[in-house]
């Protein structure tokens, strides 16, 4: 992203996390003390999510909060969160932005933050984890695998992830053919979905951010083809960046449909 950021106290004391995410990932380098505020969506580890301040949503931050706990460091993400809030806050306090849009991304991500925190070794130690997990994926045959998918992450309207995106990084990583070759996020009329579905063999409703229930599935199945199957799925594991990553092989290769 082009920009630098100093630290006036190394390592930073106050840090404020404005993306659930890296707040897990922060919890999990062991600087749950260092926390001082979270967004109301950060909420994993459960302990975290209940005893921080909350500064507010991803997208619509209270500042004058962000100025009263006086951070050493402000961690955010590019596209979580609002440039022209992260302008603002940038003249009071350092802040460190990430720009995750692949898996080798989210593990330079990990180390970076290990490194800004004082915490590289245990970053270090999260990232071997994660791909001793990928590789053990990759020797296993597990019952998605090479399935050309629809991944959903909203219903009215409906929204498919497209190229360019960190979750569609993941599923060509976990050897998913993705069903959009548009970038970005792509609105799908009724009349699209049946069309493309001739091809899908299964349609991924992602638990986030819309909570996907029994009856969305049941009229998506109206309108679909006979032989394309609709399943749910955890949208964590393959949306958040960091811990949740080493859990996503296990959780594929367990996966039954």
């Amino acid at each position: 992203m082009q920009r630098k950021v100093e630290l006036k106290t190394f390592p930073p004391k106050k840090i404020i996390s404005l993306v659930p995410s890296i707040t897990e990932l922060l919890a999990h380098l062991g600087l749950e003390n260092e926390l001082v505020g979270i967004t109301k969506f950060c909420v994993h580890p459960e302990n975290i999510f209940k005893s921080k301040e909350k500064i507010g949503g991803t997208k619509n931050l209270n500042i004058q909060k962000i100025k009263q706990l006086q951070p050493d460091l402000i961690i955010g993400n590019k596209e979580e969160n609002v440039k022209s809030q992260i302008e603002e806050l940038e003249k009071y306090f350092p802040v460190w932005m990430s720009d995750v849009n692949t898996y080798e991304d989210a593990l330079n991500m990990i180390l970076e933050i290990g490194e800004l925190t004082y915490q590289f070794n245990t970053a270090k130690e999260l990232v071997i984890q994660i791909q001793e997990a990928f590789k053990k994926l990759e020797r296993s045959n597990y019952d998605l695998r090479n399935k050309n998918v629809l991944y959903l992450i909203w219903y009215e309207p409906i929204m498919a992830v497209g190229k360019n995106t960190f979750i569609d990084n993941m599923l060509s990583k976990v050897q998913l053919n993705n069903a959009i070759q548009r970038d970005r996020y792509i609105e799908l009329s009724l009349e699209e979905l049946k069309s493309i579905s001739e091809n899908i063999d299964y349609i991924l409703l992602s638990s986030e951010p819309y909570p996907f229930k029994e009856k969305h599935k049941a009229e998506l199945e109206q309108y679909v083809s006979d032989k394309t199957k609709i399943v749910f799925v955890d949208g964590e594991v393959f949306s958040w960046y960091g811990v949740r990553m080493k859990y996503l092989p296990e959780y594929l290769m367990n996966f039954k449909v």
